[in-house]
């Protein structure tokens, strides 16, 4: 991963902990494991308020509708890359 994705991808983790106050690190979370569910524990109400986080900082409307939501929100490298290829800020 290039230092500018690394660098998101940590910006991002904190931006998950922050927003739903989890009793972990940013640096805990593995950017490879699940998100929802297993793995970071979040639910649907957690995965909704980390995509207005992300709107608000990142520039960009993260849509419930979108078919790709379960990739996106799969792991925390999968939704910094969807970030990075989408920010406007």
């Amino acid at each position: 991963m290039s230092e500018v994705n690394q660098e998101l991808q940590n910006e991002v983790a904190g931006l998950i902990v922050s927003a739903l106050n989890l009793d972990t690190r940013p640096d805990e979370i593995s950017p490879d494991a699940p998100l929802y569910g297993e793995g970071l524990g979040l639910d649907s109400i957690d995965i909704l308020e980390v995509a207005l986080v992300v709107s608000k900082r990142y520039g960009f409307q993260l849509r419930a509708d979108n078919a790709d939501n379960v990739r996106i929100f799969s792991s925390l490298a999968n939704l910094t890359r969807h970030i990075a290829a989408n920010r406007s800020k």
